[in-house]
């Protein structure tokens, strides 16, 4: 299986399956000299890892993250980074009925179409488990842009669920409900509706809003390397994800012109947009405005509402997925988009630096 790979010069490739007997990523491109350990990668994994909640598969994880290359006495040493987190609560047994069918909405038949062989236990590689190893790659890249871009700050929340979204932005409320909603009157909504949604044994989508915020303008490249097309490609990439948005998205197309251009002024620090309606991206390249990105994940496909397939041979069947599964997943993707923004960003900081270094271009007497 090729292709597990991303990034250009901060670049990541992750291994390993959900029942494994373990995961994780290798990060090539690290600057030396950033001071990391396990300890602060550890921060961003507990947000991840399952279990936290009622809303949450039951899947008891520990998600301990070992760093095994590339940091000495604390610090990265420009070689290859290597993470390691051992599973430890797989129970392979629950999957031994679907060994010889196909789920639906899951990748099991297309895997078997284009392999001729698949790891039934949990989905395998297809597994949203894979995304342990983005959070501990996107700790490496949190710790590299705090010591280059100190102001640069990444935020994320659960904006939406099923068809109820959020209101509010309160980014600091995200942390004080089981949803990382930025509104907390939609967090006591989304318990009602969710236990609700649990108990019927189903499952929900939602959609995840991640920002960053205070990316230097000029950022990204015009064709081929745009910030936006990186970023969306990051965000695709994310199990179950199948949409993604940058800035007004799809709401642009409902604009005129008028309403959609973000009109510019002179400010004593440089240029001042009226609106975002870009998302902080004009042309591929950042404008020094948030960096907005929305993307959709679907419901998870693992329930226990019989649904129609059909096994190897061809013969029909009927399925229930049993296990421990989320009934929205989309609650412990805020932290996995979090964690590809970070790679993204710091990435096309670092591709930046290596060809233009400072920006070129003076506006006002200000770069």
């Amino acid at each position: 299986m090729s292709f597990n790979s991303f990034g250009h010069l901060f670049r990541v490739t992750t291994w390993g399956e959900s029942h494994g007997p373990a995961l994780g990523a290798t990060v090539d491109g690290c600057p030396p000299g950033i001071a990391v350990d396990e300890a602060s990668l550890q921060h961003w994994l507990d947000q991840r890892k399952p279990g936290k909640s009622k809303f949450e598969t039951q899947r008891r994880e520990p998600d301990a993250v070992r760093i095994l290359s590339g940091v000495f006495e604390g610090r990265t040493t420009g070689t290859p980074i290597q993470l390691m987190i051992e599973n430890t609560d797989q129970r392979s047994k629950d999957y031994g009925d679907i060994a010889e069918t196909f789920r639906p909405g899951h990748a099991d038949i297309t895997y078997w179409q284009k392999y001729g062989i698949r790891d039934y236990r949990g989905g395998g590689r297809s597994s949203a488990r894979e995304t342990a190893a983005r959070v501990a790659a996107g700790g490496i890249a949190r710790a590299v842009l705090a010591d280059m871009v100190p102001d640069l700050r990444i935020l994320g929340g659960l904006v939406q669920i099923g068809p109820h979204k959020a209101e509010a932005r309160d980014w600091d409320e995200t942390g004080n409900n089981p949803f990382w909603t930025p509104d907390a009157k939609a967090a006591e909504f989304y318990a009602d509706y969710l236990d609700g949604i649990r108990k019927a044994h189903s499952s929900v989508g939602a959609v995840i809003e991640v920002i960053a915020r205070g990316v230097p303008a000029g950022i990204g490249a015009p064709v081929y390397a745009k910030l936006d097309t990186d970023l969306a490609a990051a965000m695709m990439s994310i199990n179950a994800v199948k949409g993604v948005e940058i800035g007004e998205g799809m709401g642009a197309a409902a604009l005129t012109g008028e309403d959609n251009a973000d009109e510019i002024d002179m400010g004593p620090d440089g240029p001042v947009y009226s609106s975002n309606h870009a998302g902080g991206i004009l042309g591929g390249i950042s404008t020094g405005q948030d960096v907005v990105v929305r993307f959709a994940v679907k419901p998870t496909s693992s329930i226990l509402t019989p649904r129609r397939s059909i096994r190897k041979d061809g013969t029909p069947t009927e399925v229930v997925t049993k296990g421990r599964h989320d009934p929205c997943v989309g609650i412990r993707a805020v932290p996995v988009g979090e964690a590809m923004m970070a790679c993204t960003i710091l990435d096309h900081i670092l591709l930046h630096r290596g060809q233009i270094g400072a920006n070129r271009g003076a506006i006002g007497g200000k770069t």
